[in-house]
């Protein structure tokens, strides 16, 4: 019986200064899920990524940092992690993934005052120049699947502009983040019509390939068991309170 125990002993032991190491935390701002307030992060998934640091009883620093940077230091080093990523066949295999925490739709919008109607990805490649933040999930999705119009455009309020000025007729967006976005350009959502849905979105914290497994497999852990005890539905609802049962279900598991 001894030899077991001392194993299990040890090898806990050996994976102790690994859990000890500090994870560096990259995010971008990204209203309601990601913003500076006061200069520290705030917002849904910050909470939800505070809250399991907490939990875990693990040094963990939020750096806001541009979506680029975040990309190219978390396919790189180890200990790093990005959130929150849409959770995509072209990024499955570049990162290690804990979630979702955070569930939506990504749709495409037009101004209401336009009285457009667009059913389709081929009515949408009818629609002239669509722009759309190139580092986005949404751009990488649509690439591959064809679509000739895309005009990739540097960031979120570059898509919003040409929007608000009528450079474009359509954006596209997370329902959840929506809101947000509009009011950036000073626009409000009664102000534009949803036309479709390109997909259901699952957001995750999306860790290095290089981080230990271990690590990953601990903040799993207590991820599901926000999911158990109802802290994520409890913050999910105190985000988005205008959230669907049919996504609160899908975000917990139920």
């Amino acid at each position: 019986m001894f030899k077991p125990i001392a194993l299990a002993v040890l090898l806990s032991c050996l994976s102790l200064p690994l859990m000890a190491d500090e994870l560096r935390l990259y995010t971008e701002e990204n209203r309601p899920f990601t913003y500076l307030e006061g200069g520290r992060p705030h917002g849904m998934t910050v909470q939800v990524v505070e809250e399991l640091a907490r939990r875990l009883g693990v040094p963990a620093q939020i750096e806001m940092v541009p979506w680029t940077r975040g990309y190219h230091q978390v396919r790189q080093q180890p200990d790093t992690a990005l959130f929150p990523v849409v959770r995509t066949a072209q990024r499955e295999d570049h990162f290690q993934w804990v979630g979702p925490i955070a569930v939506g739709r990504t749709g495409f919008y037009s101004r209401r005052s336009d009285h457009l109607r667009v059913r389709n990805l081929k009515e949408l490649a009818q629609m002239g120049t669509l722009a759309v933040p190139k580092q986005w999930y949404s751009h990488e999705v649509l690439a591959a699947k064809g679509l000739k119009n895309l005009y990739g455009v540097a960031t979120p309020a570059d898509m919003l502009r040409l929007f608000h000025h009528g450079r474009v007729k359509l954006i596209i967006a997370n329902d959840l983040s929506l809101d947000a976005m509009l009011a950036e350009q000073g626009m409000s959502v009664d102000e534009v019509q949803w036309q479709f849905d390109l997909m259901p979105t699952a957001s995750y914290i999306a860790f290095s390939p290089q981080t230990s497994p271990t690590r990953v497999a601990q903040w799993r852990a207590q991820l599901q068991s926000m999911r158990v005890d109802g802290t994520l539905e409890r913050f999910y609802r105190q985000w988005f309170p205008q959230a669907t049962e049919e996504e609160v279900n899908e975000l917990i598991g139920r």
